[in-house]
């Protein structure tokens, strides 16, 4: 069997990326930027000073610098151990809560917290994360710090602004200036869902990642969490917006979160989307679910994830849904290339049926390799198959019986005619029809597929088939003609409504490669629109 080849730099990453990253020596900026003005602050070395800061000479009491420290599972870099990443945080009460990224902190075995003045680190503890929003509530060892009020004024373009933080890691405190660009950028991105977020041109780079964007008087106008070099582009978290979710996250809870530190991947084909999990949370649903490092999730409730390389399917699934219900998902276990089901807050993720495991000593000796899939719908956008873009003929017209319309149906192959007509052809046919739902059952639909094949194969048998949106039963056919054949016939109804279609996939098989596309027609499958 030859398995499905992913390689790492197949995947594309949205060209935002995140201000900080768990990387080993800190991040990275291989780009020149062009020089912007940096305000070095002068304030007394000591973190005595109490209370809420009222300028922005103050600030600095209030901003500190996390180190997270932990291991890590990077789409280009592979697994990183004991690794060490920097971002910034700022303090919004005297008991030491803090405000940061989830980014800077989840999955990171341990938090060293620094505070002005301060040459020793303070421990730090997680509150509460939100993955959607890309924040996170800490506490910090000890009491009687300084700590920062919210703007609540209007924020518009031409407002002067302030990033403080501790870009690159570098353990001084720096401010940049800038104003505010757009007052409601779009906020849908790789790694988070927001609505809107706040555009600024005060300089944020690596390390800046959950430090405060302020007003001259030292007041919290957003929470700064992604550049673009490349555009000079930095962006922030309205705090008017992210106020309610900081409000929850440090009474302990996560919100509109399942306990993963990630971002969205996209193959170059398109062919595997989905969250790849850089490291997840102890205790987590993700984590009690079997959720690794490394691992691709590749749908929650069969909804196909990260499509378009953002986190808004995602979150939305999260959002309609409460924080203890069950949610299906499958995952791919980057490492060693399997397919996994299972649910959050349910059953944890096992191994995924895998036809190309179950019938590969079946399969005869011909070889070759899928390096392409890409996604084909019928005549009537109602149904949708991935398939292999070698099977260059592709037909959706309606499933005919004789001269009625009874249903969709998607047929692809290199040759459609011979492999209708012959057994040494592979390609898919993939049928739903109501009107046959009204008339038969899944068993009954694959008798008749049974008499049609039984003269020319050897029937190896039947057996059930269930996924997260389907139940249904399945034959596997062998031996068929002189090319010897494996032809598999599945019949299934939808989990949710068991009477509203019957859908049926049919798929012949002469090669390894075969059994990798149809396991790749058997995850995609779907009903996404209206019948005929």
């Amino acid at each position: 069997m030859k398995k499905i080849q992913i390689l790492l730099s197949l995947f594309v990453i949205a060209a935002l990326t995140l201000s900080c990253g768990f990387s080993v020596g800190g991040d990275e900026d291989p780009t020149p930027i062009p020089p912007q003005e940096t305000l070095q602050v002068d304030v007394p070395q000591t973190p005595s000073q109490t209370g809420m800061v009222t300028s922005l000479e103050g600030a600095k009491n209030a901003t500190v610098q996390i180190e997270a420290q932990g291991s890590f599972v990077d789409p280009q870099l592979g697994s990183v151990y004991n690794a060490a990443g920097r971002g910034t945080g700022f303090i919004i009460d005297p008991s030491g809560i803090a405000v940061t990224n989830n980014h800077v902190v989840t999955g990171a075995a341990l938090l060293k917290v620094w505070v002005a003045g301060e040459s020793q680190p303070r421990n730090a503890r997680v509150l509460g994360v939100s993955e959607c929003w890309d924040l996170a509530v800490i506490d910090i060892e000890g009491d009687g710090f300084s700590y920062m009020g919210y703007y609540e004024g209007e924020i518009d373009p031409g407002m002067e602004v302030y990033a403080a933080g501790f870009p690159l890691g570098d353990p001084e405190y720096t401010l940049t200036k800038g104003i505010i660009s757009k007052s409601s950028a779009g906020g849908e991105s790789s790694w988070a869902s927001i609505d809107a977020v706040i555009e600024h041109d005060a300089r944020i780079r690596g390390g800046n990642s959950g430090g405060p964007l302020i007003t001259s008087e030292g007041k919290v106008v957003g929470v700064n969490y992604a550049g673009n070099d490349t555009f000079d582009q930095n962006f922030a978290i309205r705090v008017q917006d992210a106020v309610s979710v900081i409000e929850k996250m440090r009474l302990g809870a996560d919100y509109e979160s399942i306990g993963i530190n990630g971002q969205t991947v996209v193959s170059e084909d398109g062919s595997i989307s989905g969250v790849w999990v850089s490291s997840v949370k102890s205790g987590s649903p993700a984590d009690k679910a079997g959720l690794q490092g490394g691992d691709i999730l590749t749908t929650m409730e069969g909804l196909v994830l990260g499509l378009d390389g953002t986190m808004a399917d995602y979150c939305d699934i999260l959002r309609s849904r409460n924080p203890q219900d069950t949610i299906a998902i499958e995952v791919l276990r980057f490492d060693t290339q399997e397919y996994l089901s299972g649910q959050l807050n349910g059953n944890k993720l096992e191994t995924k049926f895998s036809f190309a495991q179950e019938l590969e000593s079946d399969v005869g000796g011909q070889s070759g390799s899928y390096s392409e899939f890409v996604t084909v719908t019928d005549d009537y956008g109602a149904i949708e198959v991935s398939i292999p873009t070698a099977w260059g003929e592709v037909s959706g017209e309606p499933w005919y019986d004789g001269n009625d319309i009874i249903g969709s149906s998607i047929v692809a192959a290199a040759d459609i005619d011979a492999f209708f007509n012959t057994f040494d052809e592979p390609g898919v046919f993939f049928g739903v029809s109501d009107d046959v739902a009204r008339l038969a059952g899944y068993i009954q639909l694959l008798d008749v597929y049974r008499e049609t094949f039984s003269a020319d194969c050897t029937i190896d048998g039947r057996y059930p088939y269930e996924d997260s949106g389907f139940l249904g039963s399945y034959d596997v056919f062998i031996n068929c003609g002189s090319a010897r054949s494996t032809i598999i016939v599945l019949a299934a109804r939808p989990l949710t409504n068991e009477t509203s279609f019957l859908a049926t996939v049919m798929v012949q098989v002469l090669s390894d490669s075969d059994l990798v596309a149809l396991d790749e027609i058997l995850r995609t499958f779907d009903v996404v629109g209206s019948l005929p």
